[in-house]
């Protein structure tokens, strides 16, 4: 027979219910026949005990008056006459009839008073002994009916307590295994099924569930083919890609490397694979360098075909779902780049030094034609001598910069250093550009901290870069305004900054500004793009550090950071620069 669950629910909360019904029942039944029996007592023998006092009386009171005694007496015996109840009470009742009729007919006497007494008493000892006999039986029935109670709510409480132990599990086990199910069916685990005996709603519910993972694991075997096609197409493609790629997933856990990334790093790839890749990079310094987070810019040397190869770096990091699930680290060859790009270096550094020396001779020639002592000039021939002279000085400016820039991207920066006082510097990029900030009626005010100790710098190179940056900050500044120029001491370094108060650089550019070429959109573009680029990477070779901090509308501060000299020849050397703090007003 199939039973659906809410039938079986109705059944077992009808079965206690049946159980609460018949201890009531069984309780209410042996309570009323307690109840009965003491009733009887109540109506038998205490009536009777109570006529026989009565009569008692009556026959106490027989020789005052005789009339009220006859009558008296023949009433209450004739109540007791009417509730004979036990055995032999009938017997002395009709004897007390009997000598009660004689006594009347004939007088009352002492003897017949007596004889009435003798046999009332034996009335009340009769219903007495009854009371005391049907108190021991109702006492009797009443720890009868305690035993049968206790046996009974003992075996429906354990009929109650079993049922409310296994009933529950007999609905929530199957619920219970078919969450557990689910959760092996989501974690991939097809093979799962459920078993239930029952014929009801479970039942259903475990062919159903069957069915659909057999349909899950039939999907899952018919595309594992496809999948394992896939993952070989994949790693065949990536073993004869030509940049060495290594995977890894959330864990650093080494998840492929191909043959490129194997040779490059010299292990085989089953010694990489499943390993967790910081232990890999212990003993191989170019995995250190692939899991370092640093960015690298320049490129990386390895010596491999044979020969010093470059490589770039790239981490590409994979997301599922906003969560990362794993890191595709790149090294991508650019060996004929680098070496077409030394060739272009090397070309524009010949190019720029060869041009200097005839950019020098048009300068010379001239000035040598401003001169009067050659000849008189018209104003239009002046004008045209202005502008060679323009042009040769901007041509000369962008060879320099350009020669500069080939000396960077070639490594051959030539930097002498030496113990250089910070205010020379300073004094120096002042000097140079005195007369720009005059066209302009800019008001530059140094500051410079007292006692700052020398710092160890090219001071040409150092001071070309503090020109840059104020050059920069004059062309960019309103008429009339204020450049701030600060050198100060920050642990064992002096910063160099320069604050002008333009327009200001839009954040998205700030970290554009010292690439090469680059220059902001709608501003001046009378440079070459080359000059912050080249002042950084003069900084750098220094081992300083360069940066800005800019904000729309309120100006710009360009600053760099340069060492301090700290040991000469075995004992600290630090330059004091004495003197109050110069302002220098243009």
């Amino acid at each position: 027979m199939k039973l659906k669950i809410k039938t079986k629910l109705s059944l077992g909360l009808g079965f206690l219910f049946a159980v609460i019904i018949l201890i009531g029942g069984v309780g209410v039944n042996y309570i009323n026949t307690i109840a009965n029996q003491s009733k009887e007592i109540l109506k038998d023998n205490y009536e009777s005990i109570q006529y026989a006092e009565l009569m008692m009386q009556n026959i106490d009171a027989a020789d005052t008056d005789s009339a009220v005694f006859f009558k008296r007496f023949d009433t209450t015996l004739k109540l007791q006459e009417s509730n004979v109840t036990e055995i032999g009470e009938k017997d002395y009742t009709a004897e007390v009839r009997l000598e009660f009729n004689h006594m009347r007919n004939k007088a009352i006497s002492t003897a017949s008073l007596l004889k009435l007494k003798k046999d009332l008493y034996n009335i009340t000892d009769l219903n007495m002994q009854a009371i005391l006999r049907k108190n021991n039986q109702a006492q009797a029935t009443a720890e009868r009916v305690l035993a049968y109670i206790g046996v009974i709510g003992g075996l429906c409480f354990l009929i109650v307590f079993t049922f409310i132990i296994n009933f529950p599990g007999y609905i929530a086990d199957p619920i219970r295994e078919l969450t557990v199910s689910i959760k092996q069916i989501s974690n991939k685990n097809y093979h799962q099924r459920l078993h239930f005996k029952s014929n009801d709603e479970f039942g259903e519910l475990a062919e159903a569930f069957n069915a659909m993972a057999a349909e899950l694991e039939h999907y899952e075997n018919s595309n594992l083919a496809k999948i394992l096609f896939e993952k070989t197409r994949i790693e065949a493609i990536i073993n004869n890609m030509k940049d060495a790629i290594v995977g890894l997933n959330e864990k650093r856990m080494v998840l492929f490397a191909n043959i490129k990334a194997a040779q490059l790093l010299g292990m085989h790839e089953k010694d990489m694979v499943g390993k967790y890749a910081p232990d890999v990079a212990l003993n191989n310094d170019l995995m250190r360098l692939l899991l370092s987070k640093e960015l690298t810019i320049k490129p990386i040397k390895i010596f491999a075909d044979g020969k010093e190869s470059y490589f770039t770096k790239e981490n590409v990091s994979i997301v599922s779902e906003e969560k990362p699930i794993g890191e595709v680290i790149l090294l991508k060859n650019i060996t004929q780049f680098q070496e077409l790009d030394l060739a272009k270096t090397n070309f524009i550094a010949t190019i720029s030094h060869e041009l200097k020396t005839p950019i020098a001779s048009i300068k010379l020639s001239s000035k040598l034609l401003e001169d009067t002592r050659v000849g008189e000039l018209n104003e239009e021939q002046k004008q045209l001598v202005n502008n060679i002279k323009g042009d040769s000085e901007r041509l000369l400016k962008i060879t320099g910069e350009v020669l500069n820039m080939a000396q960077v991207e070639t490594g051959k920066i030539q930097l002498n250093f030496q113990k250089v006082d910070s205010k020379d510097i300073v004094k120096y990029a002042v000097e140079s550009l005195k007369f720009q900030a005059e066209q302009k009626h800019i008001k530059l005010e140094l500051e410079i901290e007292n006692n700052l100790p020398r710092v160890n710098a090219d001071l040409e190179k150092t001071a070309w870069v503090m020109v840059n940056l104020l050059s920069n900050a004059i062309r960019y500044s309103p008429e009339k305004e204020i450049i701030k120029i600060n050198v100060s001491q920050t642990n064992d370094l002096i910063k160099f900054s320069i604050q002008d108060f333009g327009k200001g650089i839009d954040p998205k550019y700030s970290d554009k500004v010292f690439d090469r070429f680059f220059q902001i959109p709608g501003s001046n573009k009378n440079g070459t793009g080359l000059g912050l680029a080249i002042a950084k990477e003069f900084i750098i070779a220094q081992n300083g550090h360069i940066g800005l901090k800019s904000e729309l509308g309120k100006g710009t501060t360009f600053y760099f950071q340069i060492p301090v000299v700290t040991f000469t020849d075995g004992y600290e050397n630090k330059w004091p620069i004495t003197g109050e703090k110069p302002e220098v007003k243009l």
